[in-house]
């Protein structure tokens, strides 16, 4: 899961896009990166890091012009390196950067035909890598050599990407002295929003992974980009639409409203806080026809995402709300560290429990999801350990039973605890006295309640194992399972300085 931001403006975006990375900060902590346009130069500056660690002054003063895009990065492959902070550049046609959120599928497959067919070489593990290259590519077979870009071509070139590239993207481009790119996949499985301002009578225009980070930028929200379009938003302040794929739904991960996105985000005309209130309140009714003689004195969220579940779940079980562990603000979120082992050091880090919400009391611990299991079997034991009689914990998704191969680096079949076990066996293994989770069709509903018009079906592969794209097989997920499997990565950060790069437009 990446977060990716782009803008046009009539005035220096470098702090603009600074800040808008801060927002989207919790869909990527590994990496960050901006690239700027001053007429033909580009700018850079990306490294290992949190957004606030990888730019100091020296690094914002550098990144000149109006034009501009970033990204915060969250690995999905087990690869770390700074060489794979985005954005990504080739020189040519143009000059084009590019940011990426979300996961290709046949990346495999596109890297031999870049380098049998249309001889490119890539440089790096990445799929965003690769994207970049086949938009490049394809641009190119349009301009021919020509300097005048018009939106057809680039209108051309995206639905040549959506006929080549198979899986989940959401797509910034920044083309030097030209304008900005957005586009998403035909499915729509990733978030994009667009926004726009209006300074002293002229436009500027905003792309973003979530409605938050307009909101905090002073943009107006105009609407969500829809699955398989393409926007050019041009250096003149002009915006240009078209729908460049066939055969589009819109099928958004349902992870995203889980976990990922911030509560105060609008993704596909849904309130993510909203949704987050019904699950509670469905998990609520859940509990009432499985335990109707609960002995639950308290209900406590394990901060932060399960808090607005929590609250609604405790509301309509008529049950005391309280907070029981107060979270270390300085430890980034344990699901999207890289490794098992830094995740395990980091809980007991993360969070502390106050032992007066505890001490003799039964307990009803909840998380939005549950994923290997590790980290709600130390939660629970925290909680134990407080003089808690009894815990029982619930969960506001359903177990998590398959691998993501749409951007989310959840692991190995065999590493989700949720995999071929039962709940009553589950909860034995993290050692909660009873374990509930969310049903499927209750997480859908409460999701999809106030836009069934807009969403046609929801990316829910993680719980179903049925992948809207149609192309995921046997195969490619044993490939991934080892590519991602915590036995065969490092727990070692690579990281390097990455000073500011000049970069200039070969045309």
């Amino acid at each position: 899961m990446c977060g990716i931001i782009g803008i046009v403006s009539n005035s220096a975006v470098n702090q603009a896009l600074y800040d808008g990375l801060t927002v989207l900060q919790h869909r990527g902590q590994d990496a960050a990166g901006i690239m700027t346009c001053d007429a033909d130069r580009m700018y850079l500056r990306k490294s290992n890091g949190l957004v606030r660690d990888v730019f100091h002054t020296r690094h914002m003063l550098r990144l000149h012009g109006n034009m501009g895009i970033g990204h915060t990065r969250y690995p999905t492959a087990g690869c770390f390196s700074s060489a794979e902070s985005q954005p990504f550049y080739v020189n040519s046609p143009f000059g084009i950067a590019l940011g990426h959120n979300g996961n290709l599928t046949n990346a495999e497959v596109l890297k031999r035909e870049l380098f049998e067919t249309d001889q490119r070489h890539i440089n790096t593990n990445s799929d965003s890598e690769v994207l970049l290259n086949i938009f490049a590519h394809e641009l190119q077979t349009r301009v021919q050599g020509n300097l005048n870009l018009e939106p057809s071509d680039i209108f051309s070139a995206v639905e040549a990407v959506h006929k080549r590239c198979r899986g989940a993207y959401a797509v910034v481009a920044l083309i030097v002295g030209r304008g900005i790119v957005a586009f998403r996949d035909p499915n729509g499985i990733r978030p994009a929003v667009i926004g726009k301002r209006t300074i002293d009578g002229k436009d500027e225009f905003m792309i973003a992974s979530e409605s938050v980070a307009v909101d905090a930028l002073g943009y107006e929200l105009l609407r969500d980009i829809e699955p398989g379009e393409a926007i050019y938003l041009d250096i003149n302040g002009n915006m240009h639409t078209q729908q460049c794929a066939q055969d589009t739904q819109c099928s958004p991960c349902i992870f995203e409203h889980v976990y990922f996105a911030r509560p105060d985000s609008v993704m596909d005309g849904i309130s993510v806080y909203k949704a987050r209130l019904r699950m509670g309140e469905y998990l609520a009714h859940k509990i009432k026809r499985t335990y109707p003689e609960h002995d639950i004195d308290v209900v406590l969220p394990i901060p932060d995402t399960s808090r607005t579940s929590a609250l609604s779940l405790a509301y309509h079980l008529d049950i005391r709300y309280s907070e029981g562990f107060i979270k270390n603000r300085y430890i980034g979120r344990t699901f999207i560290m890289p490794g098992q082992k830094q995740r395990k050091k980091s809980v007991r880090q993360k969070l502390n429990p106050i032992g007066l919400e505890f001490k003799g009391k039964n307990v009803l611990l909840v998380d939005d999801s549950i994923v290997r299991g590790t980290t709600s079997q130390q939660i629970i034991q925290m909680a134990r350990d407080a003089g808690a009689k009894k815990v029982y914990f619930a969960s506001a998704a359903p177990p998590v039973q398959f691998p993501n191969v749409y951007g989310i680096d959840m692991p190995a079949a065999n590493e989700l605890i949720g995999h071929n076990r039962s709940t009553e066996q589950i909860a034995t293994l993290i050692g909660a006295d009873w374990l509930i989770y969310q049903d499927l069709s209750d997480l859908e509903e409460a999701v999809r309640k106030k836009a069934k018009s807009k969403v046609d079906r929801f990316d829910a592969s993680v719980f179903n194992g049925e992948y809207v794209t149609g192309d995921v097989t046997p195969e490619y997920l044993k490939a991934i399972e080892n590519a991602r499997n915590d036995s065969t990565r490092s727990d070692d950060v690579l990281g390097s300085d990455g000073e500011v790069v000049e970069l200039y437009n070969s045309a």
